[in-house]
């Protein structure tokens, strides 16, 4: 059958059982339609890979990549399963052909063979539209590096490539690599499952060691850009050694392998993510036997996650917890028995050589070293094989839908790489129960899952012990990982361990994992969610204790009706109250006497009615603040004294003016009788402090507002505004002014007659005025707390106190007790008396 009617799929896989596929030594099976494959047998094959004969040396059993075999084994199943199904294919028959490509060796003289026709040409041609390579799809190769050299070329000519193992973020770029498909999810969704397995076992203190090829350095550095956004730290990152093709280890390699155990074992970190294929990691692992570093959680990348040969080294057991991401585990029915079966054809005698007989010919040997480790294979739920099994079936079903097949025949027609690339993109079928079919990034979304090794041969050497869902980003159901310490505790792996609640952190050296515990002082708390370096300091309102990690209300302070202060001194401003109501009522019913005027007369009601109104909204100190009691505390109050200190004091000067300035300024006098001058000196009083009091409050705020107290940060003292103390001293300067002008009218008029010799009352108001106001403004421009409220309203109402009583007191005791010397006649002889003793 002619090249136009064949379709060749390229597998890389392992060589060393193919003497057992074929009669002869070419790696060729005829079929109305053909596959290839590309394997890595053997990590240690010299020489350039030949077409139709491959020597490899005599099989060893750690020389031998037994994964690869367990792949190129399920190639083949699948494609005898597939020709053994009549409806997939019908009246076609896959055949495959099998390189080698070696874990260091050359990909490019395979990936030249594919494209090449029968005669082994390459034409250069303007157009390939209608070229016919030897193959129209490569399966593999297993590694990232291999993967991009072989990519490289198939893109070129849009020949499909189908990747079960390689899953290096690079591949998936469309712009490069079109032709690029991939059976696993890629390297970022095993780089999330890693730090969403970190994140849950709060890991912060890793060390990170890759290989020296790309699959090492990419998918260490996005590792680490992930690693970034969650606060976990690399402590450090080491580039293990390529090994020789022949295992052989140098002087130099061996001197970097002992640094690199020796900063491991010097290391805090007990979580080591290792980014590697398997080759790399046989002599670094028996340098950390060597070294007897235990205690250890490894993260092993996919490449080495389910390595049998690794895993036979019983004593790794020793160094810790091996835990790895691997896509999950889909057993295929018939595969175990498949694997370790014999060939019965018969084979030609050797022809020895010089060189001796090679695996290809004598492959007993590499047969007895695989099934040493089918037990192992078998338990592990065959991983990985779904890959290769599912790309080999995702080519047959685009062939299907290409070729036009039914139920019982298919087009026979020439099969273009470029028409078969679309059609395996498109395919959407279900294979053992789970759905294939191509993402955008050309990536099929298996699950992953997260495995440990166990040594107990009679059950699974890798133990799924997680799953990781690549749709919704998300790992989850973790449960029953036997960890390697004392009590099955879950190893600890932190720079600095965590803080305490309430505790800030105070970074050390360059890491962010790296910190000291600080206590928050007391008015601050820490919130970690938004920043675990800093305290943030409570509102005005809150407080905290150390190490808090919220605020609580402070206890809010104010003068409350039930306390003893208040009931005091509201008793206090009650009998006040009453007593300056009696006052009124006994002024107005002696309104006529000589007394009444004598005391200033109707002015005596100016003065009694601010007083009573200031005793009526005392209740304004008592409770919380508001802006209304604010301002009647701030302006009200201080108008009432206003107008009762003015009127006192005019009342002082009239006196004096009537005995001692009337004959010596007769003409001023008359002015001051004719024009009203009392009610106009209180009018101009009045308005003078209205423009003080309403200059002061439009200057500062009338809101109330609250402070700690110095003594009890828990408690919040609530006053009409910060600057109150500053506020009522403006607010009373004048009527200080005023009382010192009182006192020095009244001392003047000492020598009165009795009945108009006022100066020790008012004298006394005065002094008590001025007094307490300076007190009570120096009090508290020292003190803060509820005492100065308290004692705000102790010297309002003695004050006012001081000027019903004081003032008014003495006039009512001669009006009820002596109304005879509340007459003209008596108050006559007393000015004459006081006029004869003066002549």
């Amino acid at each position: 059958m002619g090249p136009q009617n064949r379709v060749v799929c390229s597998l890389i896989f392992l060589l060393q059982a193919l003497a057992e596929l074929t009669e002869n030594s070419e790696f060729y099976l005829p079929g109305d339609y053909l596959l290839g494959g590309l394997f890595t047998l053997h990590a240690n094959v010299k020489g350039i890979v030949h077409l139709n004969y491959l020597q490899v040396p005599k099989c060893k059993e750690y020389e031998m990549k037994v994964l690869g075999y367990n792949l190129m084994q399920a190639m083949r199943f699948a494609v005898e399963e597939i020709n053994n199904d009549s409806s997939l294919l019908p009246s076609v028959l896959l055949g495959y052909e099998m390189v080698d490509t070696c874990y260091l060796s050359n990909n490019v003289q395979p990936v030249l063979y594919f494209l090449s026709q029968d005669d082994y040409s390459l034409p250069i041609q303007e157009d390939y539209s209608h070229y016919v390579p030897r193959v129209v799809a490569v399966i593999g190769p297993d590694n990232s590096d291999s993967a991009i050299t072989v990519a490289h070329f198939l893109s070129l000519f849009l020949l499909p490539q189908i990747t079960y193992s390689a899953i290096i973020d690079e591949l998936g770029d469309k712009s490069q690599f079109p032709a690029v498909l991939r059976t696993v999810p890629g390297a970022d969704h095993q780089t999330e499952a890693m730090v969403q397995l970190m994140l849950h076992f709060r890991w912060n203190w890793i060390v990170v060691l890759a290989s020296s090829d790309d699959y090492g350095r990419d998918n260490s550095q996005l590792l680490s850009e992930r690693l970034a956004h969650h606060d976990i730290c690399i402590a450090f990152q080491e580039t293990l050694p390529a090994p020789q093709p022949n295992q052989i280890v140098t002087q130099q390699e061996q001197e970097r392998l002992e640094a690199i155990v020796g900063k491991l074992l010097q290391s805090t970190a007990r979580v080591v993510v290792v980014f590697s294929p398997d080759q790399a990691l046989y002599n670094f692992f028996r340098e950390v036997l060597r070294q007897n570093f235990t205690g250890a959680v490894w993260i092993a990348s996919e490449s080495w996650a389910i390595d049998p040969v690794l895993h036979d080294l019983t004593e790794l057991q020793r160094t810790g917890t091996f835990l790895g991401i691997i896509t999950q585990s889909v057993p295929i029915p018939g595969f175990s028995e498949f694997r370790v079966r014999r060939s019965q054809i018969s084979r030609p005698k050797l022809k020895k050589s010089s060189q001796g007989a090679t695996c290809n010919q004598e492959c007993d040997t590499c047969l007895n070293t695989t099934e040493s480790f089918n037990t192992i294979l078998t338990l592990s739920g065959e991983r990985v094989v779904y890959s290769v099994y599912s790309a080999v079936y995702a080519v047959a079903h685009a062939l299907h839908n290409l070729l036009g097949c039914n139920q019982t025949s298919c087009h026979k027609e020439v099969v273009y790489p470029w028409q078969l690339l679309p059609e395996i993109r498109k395919v959407n079928f279900t294979l053992l129960d789970h759905q294939i079919f191509f993402n955008k990034q050309g990536d099929l979304s298996l699950h992953l899952e997260v495995i440990q090794w166990q040594w107990d041969l009679s059950q699974n050497p890798f133990q799924s012990v997680a799953s990781y869902q690549p749709s919704k980003r998300q790992l989850k159901g973790i449960r029953n990982i036997s960890w390697h310490t004392p009590d099955n505790m879950i190893p600890v792996s932190m720079c600095s361990k965590d803080c305490q609640p309430g505790q800030r952190k105070k970074p050390v050296g360059i890491h962010p994992c790296c910190f000291e515990c600080i206590d928050c002082l007391p008015g601050t708390f820490l919130n970690r969610t938004i920043d675990e370096f800093d305290c943030q300091p409570c509102p005005s309102y809150e407080w905290s204790e150390r190490k808090d990690t919220s605020c609580f209300k402070r206890r809010l302070a104010f003068l409350q009706w039930h306390e003893a202060p208040t009931i005091a001194v509201v008793m206090l401003a009650a009998l006040g109250f009453l007593s300056t109501l009696a006052i009124l009522i006994i002024f107005w019913r002696h309104f006529q006497t000589p007394m009444v005027r004598s005391a200033g007369g109707p002015m005596c009601f100016l003065m009694l009615t601010p007083l009573l109104m200031a005793y009526m909204v005392l209740p304004v100190y008592v409770g919380p603040p508001t802006v209304s009691t604010c301002l009647c505390r701030q302006a009200f109050f201080t108008l009432c004294f206003t107008v009762c200190i003015s009127c006192i004091t005019v009342r002082s000067f009239q006196i004096v003016c009537i005995f001692k300035m009337a004959k010596r300024l007769p003409q001023a006098y008359s002015y001051w009788v004719r024009y009203h001058g009392p009610y106009v000196f209180v009018a101009f009083i009045t308005v003078l402090k209205m423009v003080i009091v309403g200059s002061s409050i439009l200057a500062t705020t009338t809101n109330p507002t609250g402070r700690s107290d110095p003594n009890d940060p828990k408690v919040m003292i609530l006053s009409c505004n910060p600057n109150y103390h500053r506020l009522l001293l403006i607010n009373t300067s004048l009527d200080l002014l005023l009382s010192v002008l009182g006192f020095g009218f009244a001392y003047t008029g000492k020598e009165l007659p009795t009945n108009y010799n006022e100066a020790k009352f008012i004298t006394f108001c005065m002094t008590f005025y001025f007094t307490s106001s300076v007190f009570l403004c120096t009090f508290m421009s020292v003190y803060d707390g509820v005492l100065v409220t308290i004692l705000d309203l102790l010297v309002t109402v003695l004050n006012l106190l001081g000027i019903s009583l004081g003032y008014f007191g003495p006039k009512c005791y001669m009006m009820l007790f002596y109304p005879e010397r509340n007459t003209p006649a008596y108050f006559n002889s007393v000015i004459q008396g006081y006029t004869m003793g003066r002549n």
